[in-house]
């Protein structure tokens, strides 16, 4: 169960990234984020995950700019 509620890869020292965004309230695309950039380098490839981060990101920066959910996911990669 480990694996499944507390898993090693989003522990941090103090708090666990589910904990800072719950916290936060910080929503589906920002909390995304988070969890990434808590996470890199601890699962896998660091750069994937801030990429991954970076993403989300931009995604919530789009959907602010145009009030919309849905948008052409192309454009996240400028």
């Amino acid at each position: 169960m480990e694996k499944i509620n507390h898993p090693e890869h989003y522990k941090g020292n103090k708090y666990e990234a589910i904990d800072i965004i719950d916290d936060y309230q910080l929503g589906f695309n920002l909390g995304n984020a988070v969890k990434y950039i808590l996470r890199a380098g601890k699962k896998g490839d660091a750069a994937e995950d801030l990429k991954k981060a970076k993403w989300y990101i931009k995604h919530e920066i789009c959907k602010l700019m145009t009030g919309e959910e849905g948008f052409e996911r192309r454009n996240l990669n400028e």
